[in-house]
């Protein structure tokens, strides 16, 4: 049987997650502002959960009506059948994203849907499930337009972003499905050379090994949907086997990472570790990304450098932008270099003309990824 999902995802990579949910066999797809709808059977919820790089969860739509007032989104929670998909047993949470609605609350909008969900289970097993706003076994999406509102059963639970592993907690993380999406955008593919100068928690370096050895993203974590009363255990079981033996075996990878704080290079070692890699695979070194030597004669180099919103002074930053540009020029010439910053005015100071400025969202932070394609020079032999 057909179901209708929706997957958020980071502005601005909405192509990438549509062409990864026509492999995974989706159909009906439509594309919105962060977003993207689709039609598919439970096997392709499964696999969008379990190998999408891009996806921020995989919403299942159980119900949608148009209305006036709060009480007929009442109406529609308490007919939804959700004692059908999971027990009063579980904790619950409800969130709700609104459009040009007219409901002066989205609070008590909110209290509404939860009510009716709660008188649901009440009439149908005479009980209710509780609230857990910290980590709730399901999660109840609505999205309310000037006239109408979809409820969506969340089959990920925590978002997708989050891979199961990355003990090691840094300043500035750079959410994992966008460092994905940049990769993409760059047009780095696994085999060829790829570093991240200014590496902190290690989210470019991860991704980049993930991809090259052909591991999901998902294989490290569990799902919402395998609370589900209906979940079929044995076939998702099939999927995420066939999924597994997809993996590629361990092998030394092309693949290097540098920082300047030796607390940031071993977050990204800790990190790295929990991922399955090690530092035959992936190479990791303290250094200045100012007086690094390039690995190879080219690759693809990108980085989430410090920007005003984050972690330096604007006046350091004036001045260290200028230097960056120097090294570019100097240094780097054969690599295709990515910066992301949510900071318009400090990616002027590198002095550099970019070729291609791609908005991005970073969380809330509108970013824009500026391309610097460096002429080839001559050989480096030396990574240090």
């Amino acid at each position: 049987m057909s179901e209708t999902f929706f997957s958020p995802c980071p502005r601005g990579l909405e192509q990438f997650l549509v062409d990864e949910l026509r492999r995974f066999g989706a159909h009906d797809i439509e594309t919105v502002h962060g977003g993207v709808q689709y039609g598919g059977d439970w096997q392709l919820a499964w696999r969008t959960n379990l190998e999408s790089r891009i996806a921020t969860r995989v919403l299942w739509k159980v119900g949608r009506t148009r209305y006036r007032s709060e009480d007929e989104i009442y109406k529609l929670a308490y007919a939804t059948t959700w004692a059908k998909w999971f027990t009063p047993e579980q904790t619950i949470r409800v969130y709700v994203t609104a459009i040009k609605s007219p409901l002066k609350s989205l609070n008590f909008t909110t209290l509404k849907i939860k009510d009716g969900l709660c008188d649901h289970f009440r009439t149908v097993t005479g009980k209710r499930p509780s609230v857990n706003t910290e980590a709730p076994d399901m999660r109840i999406h609505a999205f309310i337009t000037e006239d109408s509102c979809t409820l969506y059963l969340d089959t990920s639970g925590e978002p997708l972003y989050k891979r199961g592993f990355k003990p090691a907690k840094v300043e500035a993380p750079l959410k994992e499905n966008l460092a994905a999406g940049i990769l993409l955008l760059s047009g780095w593919q696994p085999g060829q050379n790829f570093l991240d100068p200014m590496c902190g928690s290690g989210t470019f370096l991860v991704e980049a090994a993930q991809m090259s050895l052909g591991i999901a993203p998902g294989l490290g974590r569990s799902f919402a949907f395998e609370k589900f009363r209906h979940c079929e255990q044995a076939a998702w079981k099939r999927v995420r086997a066939m999924v597994q033996q997809q993996r590629k075996g361990a092998q030394a990878l092309p693949i290097f990472g540098a920082d300047i704080d030796p607390y940031q290079v071993a977050a990204t070692e800790e990190n790295l570790a929990a991922a399955g890699f090690d530092h035959t695979q992936v190479e990791i070194v303290v250094n200045d990304v100012i007086d690094l030597e390039p690995p190879a004669d080219e690759g693809v180099w990108a980085s989430n450098p410090p920007y005003g919103v984050r972690l330096s002074t604007g006046d350091e930053l004036a001045e260290w932008y200028p230097k960056l540009g120097d090294t570019l020029k100097k240094k780097w010439a054969g690599w295709n270099c990515y910066l992301l910053s949510a900071d318009t005015e400090l990616p002027k100071l590198i002095g550099l003309r970019a070729s291609k400025k791609t908005p991005l969202m970073n969380g809330d932070l509108d970013c824009r990824l500026y391309e610097y394609k460096m002429l080839a020079g001559s050989a480096r032999e030396t990574f240090r």
